[in-house]
């Protein structure tokens, strides 16, 4: 059985930071607010392809309740263009600490990792040339 198309998708992070989180990915990564009350933020990029995110107080009645707390152990790519000077704006510019200096990777990346208020790590990327190994662990997508 063929599952149905999608229509949207988007990660929601629990989080006890909410307002604080909101404005880390407005005022810092470009996103703006398209809905957003005392529990439940929705955001998106104003540009094409207009990536969304959103943001849930942990502890609300539509999280179950066996999970009502903050997220941990998440990642969130953000593919930039020029990761270096993402990096002059958001660590030397904005005061960001690095969670993970800016370097280049094998596996074919040059990022950073800074955390956003609610713990969560945002890794900054360009893509590079992976070396020797790595490129050819890289498949064909069509």
């Amino acid at each position: 059985m063929t599952p149905s198309a999608l229509t949207s998708f988007y990660p929601v992070l629990c989080t006890e930071r909410l307002r604080e989180s909101a404005a880390f990915y407005t005022s810092l990564f470009g996103f703006e607010t398209v809905f957003g009350n005392e529990w439940y933020v929705s955001l998106r990029r104003t540009e094409p392809p207009h990536q969304e995110l959103a943001l849930v107080d942990a502890g609300h009645p539509s999280v179950p309740e066996s999970f009502r707390r903050p997220v941990r152990g998440v990642l969130l790519n953000f593919e930039v263009a020029d990761v270096d000077a993402e990096y002059a704006r958001l660590v030397e510019g904005a005061g960001l600490r690095p969670e993970l200096p800016l370097r280049s990777e094998d596996f074919g990346q040059r990022h950073f990792i800074v955390s956003a208020p609610d713990g969560v790590l945002i890794d900054v990327i360009t893509p590079i040339e992976p070396s020797g190994a790595y490129a050819t662990a890289y498949q064909d997508p069509s």
